[in-house]
Order: structure tokens, then C-alpha cells, then sequence
């Protein structure tokens, strides 16, 4: 998943890679508001609300893929109560049975510089993740973790891959993001509105990346998405890359904002559709969009490593 930047802001990273994750055994506590005694200077000011809605609405108003994400962004909440949150705060758990990776992380992700940092809880193997006393952040111009010795995960990568899935459809009315509406597809049978969403050069980490919604057609709520993961690749906007189907489920409504709290991915064929095999899973957990953010844990410690891009030296 790619790190997506908000105009003056650095880019932010989606999570993307097959996966699947045992919760019990790392645990997770219940949804709930979180910390919702911000100080004023947690507040978003009224008129910057109203300029980010309107820059948006009027953006999204251009064509009919646009429209229909519109249409879904108003479904979970609306741009006004987006645009008013502050912050986005929850534990992201995550595992890939192909990557042999599981892990537990309490993310804050500043919405508007898209900075965040991570208290990592637990790491590890598929099946042997452990608890671990780590930390790892993307500061807008480079992603750090420390201890320098852990290997994984990849905070460039990671940094931002559970906010992105977590807050679509919302982050996808960013800058730089392109809609087109495509013909109905079905889940179990049932027809859904289509939004395939793609994103202008130099957008990110992973520009060619593509994601396409699956919304109800009553309710205009994302059942589903598939997407592609370019980071790291020289690949093309057309490139014929591996599509991963993720389930949308478990919907809570939070500070305003309606957002799914389970996710479960599988491969997907053009032919045949989604696969049987589970292939990666993921669980967001006691979500806040009111919790301070703390800058100073954006500032590496002395045992931190920097991570840059594949390419980067």
C-alpha cells in the first residue's frame, strides 16, 4: 500500500500484502470513543473544515466515479465530520501466512500532515508472534524503528497501511486521486456500484497502485475493495500486477465516522472472482478520531534505524 500525501503534506503508505491473523492471540480490547479530552489545540478550525470539504466535494463533483465515492464518503459520515477529526487512533492487528508476518500495533496518524507513529506490541512469525518493546514512525520525510535490530515490519511500508485501509473511502477524496465508474460486479450474487480509483505520477510511494470499490447500491456503504501493491516497483499504471479482494465487515459507527473493524483479503481472478483461501486478515481495534497526537514520538531514539525506499540509497 502506498503513502498517499496530502497537498504541503509527505505521503503516507497503504498497507497491502496477502495476509492472515490469529486476533486472540495477540488480543484485543473493545471499540469504543477513546480519549475525547483533546485540548483545543487538538480542534481542526472551522474554516479550514470548510475549505477541505468544499476543495473535495468540488473535486469529486467532476465525473461520475467521483460522484459515486461522494456518494460513499457521505454514507460513512460524511466529509464535514472526516475533515473535523483531528487524528486517527486504534490498534492494527495483522498477519500474512505468506509473508510469515504477524503483528500488533496502537497507531496515531495525524489526519492532516498524515505523520503517525506506532507503539509496537508484538511481532513475529505467522504463528509466533511475541510481545516486543518497540516503535517505529513515519515523520514526513522519513519512516524510522527502533530497536534498530528488528527486522520487520517494514515501517516505511507500514507507517500508514492500516490508516489507508482503515479510512477508505475517506482518504481517497485526497489530491492526486482519479475515479472512474465502471460497470456493475456482484458479491454473493448481489450487484454493487464500481469505483476504480488509480492516481496521478508521483503520488506517493506507489502511485500505480489501484484500488477498486465495491459500493451497496441502497446504501452507498464499501463492502469490499480490491487493490494492488506497486511499492517498490518501476511497473506502470497498466502494469498486469496481482489483485488481492478485501472484505469490508463489522461496521462501528466512532466520533461521527462509520468504519469497518475486520477485514479478510483473498486473491482474486478477473475469471472466477474472489478465491476460497483466506490470505490475509486484519482487525482494527478501540478507535478514536479525538486522541492528542504527541509529536515528540515522532523523533527516533538512538537505537533507531531510518528505512528508506527499495531504490533509495
Amino acid at each position: 500500500m502506498p503513502l498517499r500525501p496530502l497537498p504541503l503534506a509527505p505521503p503516507h503508505r497503504l498497507v497491502i500484502g496477502g495476509a492472515l491473523l490469529l486476533v486472540v492471540a495477540l488480543g484485543v480490547t473493545g471499540c469504543g470513543a477513546g480519549d475525547s479530552s483533546s485540548p483545543a489545540a487538538n480542534v481542526v478550525p472551522k474554516d479550514e473544515v470548510e475549505r477541505r470539504v468544499a476543495d473535495a466535494r468540488n473535486r469529486l463533483s467532476q465525473n461520475e466515479g467521483g460522484q459515486r465515492l461522494l456518494r460513499a464518503i457521505e454514507a460513512h459520515g460524511g466529509l464535514p465530520a472526516w475533515h473535523r477529526a483531528p487524528t486517527s487512533s486504534y490498534t492494527w492487528t495483522y498477519a500474512n501466512k505468506g509473508a510469515d508476518l504477524r503483528f500488533k500495533s496502537f497507531l496515531v496518524v495525524d489526519n492532516r500532515t498524515r505523520r503517525a507513529y506506532h507503539d509496537l506490541l508484538a511481532v513475529g512469525a505467522y504463528d509466533d508472534a511475541r510481545p516486543v518493546d518497540a516503535r517505529f514512525a513515519w515523520t514526513g520525510e522519513r519512516a524510522w524503528i527502533a530497536p534498530a535490530s528488528l527486522k520487520r515490519p517494514n515501517p516505511r511500508f507500514w507507517a500508514l497501511t492500516g490508516f489507508y485501509f482503515q479510512q477508505i473511502p475517506f482518504v481517497l477524496a485526497d489530491p492526486g486521486a482519479r475515479y472512474e465508474a465502471l460497470p456493475d460486479d456482484s458479491i454473493d450474487g448481489t450487484p454493487h456500484d464500481m469505483v476504480r480509483v488509480t492516481f496521478g505520477k508521483n503520488v506517493g510511494d506507489s502511485p500505480d497502485d489501484t484500488y477498486i470499490l465495491y459500493l451497496d447500491k441502497e446504501t452507498g456503504r464499501v463492502d469490499a475493495i480490491r487493490y494492488t501493491v506497486s511499492y517498490g516497483r518501476e511497473v506502470g499504471a497498466d502494469a498486469d500486477l496481482p489483485q488481492t479482494f478485501f472484505d469490508y465487515q463489522d461496521y462501528v459507527t466512532v466520533d461521527g465516522l462509520t468504519v469497518p473493524t475486520r477485514f479478510e483479503g483473498y486473491a482474486y481472478d478477473e475469471d472466477d472472482g474472489p478465491g476460497d483461501a483466506l490470505r490475509n486478515e486484519a482487525v482494527a481495534d478501540s478507535i478514536s478520531y479525538r486522541r492528542s497526537f504527541d509529536a515528540s514520538k515522532l523523533e527516533p531514539p538512538k537505537n533507531a534505524r531510518v528505512v528508506s525506499l527499495p531504490d533509495e540509497t
